[in-house]
């Protein structure tokens, strides 16, 4: 079995990750720039990773300790109101290029053989956001990883939690199971949709 660092374990689709890829009897490093979710992450059976996606060189310095085979990367920076995304697109953005070029650096670092990383399986309008998810996509396939394009998630704990939104669309946990099925896949932009 892997040994996997999820960046973003205490994210809505990383909470789900953590339990199944713990079943499937891989080893999980759980990151979180909070050290107060710690307790959360050994109660999903992670080993807690304190560590903030910007600060490079303890994110590489973190990532090589774990010693991956596979690195997730599920990070987002999102509100809490989904009326207040369109005022963070610029944070969002910037951990979709600088965090994530960082957690391509410590991937790389460390030896990891796999990686996989979060985005949207639907066109954003043209700006910051867009142009970071387009920046996002081609940096993970030049580093021969997967582009997990997610439809918008609903279920318990996301943004549309009492209805179902518009497609593209996925239900959370059926995110989760998809994402864990996509460990051994080849190279690519993967949509994960209902």
């Amino acid at each position: 079995m892997s040994r996997i660092f999820l960046a973003g374990a205490t994210g809505v689709i990383g909470q789900r990750l953590v339990p199944l890829l713990v079943a499937a009897g891989h080893t999980v490093g759980g990151m979180t720039r909070s050290a107060g979710k710690s307790e959360l992450l050994v109660q999903l059976g992670a080993e807690p990773i304190v560590v903030d996606v910007y600060d490079r060189d303890a994110l590489i310095a973190a990532v090589s300790a774990f010693d991956p085979d596979v690195v997730i990367n599920e990070l987002t920076d999102l509100p809490d109101d989904v009326a207040d995304i369109p005022a963070s697109a610029g944070s969002n953005a910037r951990i979709r290029t600088e965090g994530n070029q960082n957690v391509i650096d410590a991937a790389r670092a460390a030896g990891a053989s796999k990686l996989l990383v979060q985005t949207v399986a639907w066109d954003l309008a043209p700006g910051p956001d867009a142009d970071a998810v387009a920046g996002l996509e081609r940096s993970v396939l030049a580093e021969g990883g997967i582009v997990l394009a997610y439809g918008q998630f609903y279920g318990p704990g996301t943004y549309h939690e009492g209805a179902i939104p518009a497609e593209p669309r996925v239900q959370i946990d059926r995110a989760a199971e998809r994402t864990v099925d996509l460990l051994d896949a080849p190279s690519g932009v993967v949509v994960i949709t209902d």
